[in-house]
């Protein structure tokens, strides 16, 4: 119990012995032919899990067809804001110890004067989506950590309660044990009394007989006696 305890402990405080800082930079990406200029922040953790996240985030943004590459989203909705008009474009590389994701848009899909605003709010967004998944990735641990807990004691007060019938266990056991003295005691005073009784017994028994013999030896005198009168 000791070692599973060190062990769930060490696993705890390892996954919570660095914080991680998202950034967002700027990189180009090529879109239907054209480069374009997207914003991508890395993300450490699982690839399933980012990519699973990145999926919820875009199809929460819009209308999401994943079948592309690019992957689109059509009809966004940039902080609260529709467009109807202009597409998202988004991506992610798997790295060997991080997963990078990507969105922008292409400037000549959109009128004038939302560029400025869409890629202000996009880069906002992104960098939101970071935050919000290391934060979900933290409660993870920490209802995993509260489960341990739980389970800690709940082991805990089954010890307790187990101790408490211990107790009883034990303290009925003594009482029964010195009933047990005492009547082995009783039992060693009559088994003395009865050898007593049984020596004595048969010391009447001996005595007795030797009275019968003697008894008979009178009876066969006057017997005797009797059978001489004539």
């Amino acid at each position: 119990m000791n070692k599973f305890l060190i062990l769930v402990l060490f696993s705890f405080c390892f996954g919570f012995a660095h914080s991680q800082t998202v950034t967002v930079n700027k990189q180009n990406e090529k879109v239907k032919n054209e480069t374009i200029e997207v914003f991508v922040t890395s993300l450490d953790g699982e690839k399933n899990d980012i990519q699973s996240a990145w999926v919820r985030f875009l199809k929460d943004m819009g209308k999401l067809r994943q079948s592309g590459n690019p992957m689109t989203v059509a009809e966004p909705v940039i902080n609260n804001t529709p467009f109807s008009k202009g597409i998202v474009y988004a991506g992610s590389n798997e790295g060997d110890k991080s997963t990078s994701v990507w969105m922008g848009i292409n400037p000549a899909e959109w009128d004038d004067k939302d560029i400025k605003y869409a890629n202000r709010e996009l880069q906002k967004m992104l960098y939101q989506f970071g935050v919000k998944f290391y934060r979900d990735q933290v409660q993870k641990q920490i209802d995993e950590t509260q489960q341990a807990l739980d389970a800690v004691e709940k082991q805990q007060q089954r010890m307790i309660n187990q101790n408490k019938d211990l107790t009883i266990k034990l303290s009925n056991s003594d009482q029964e044990k010195i009933q047990l003295e005492k009547s082995l005691e009783a039992n060693k005073l009559e088994n003395a009394v009865l050898k007593v009784k049984l020596d004595n017994n048969k010391k009447a028994q001996d005595s007795l007989l030797n009275v019968g013999v003697q008894i008979k030896k009178v009876m066969e005198t006057h017997k005797d006696r009797q059978r001489k009168i004539n």
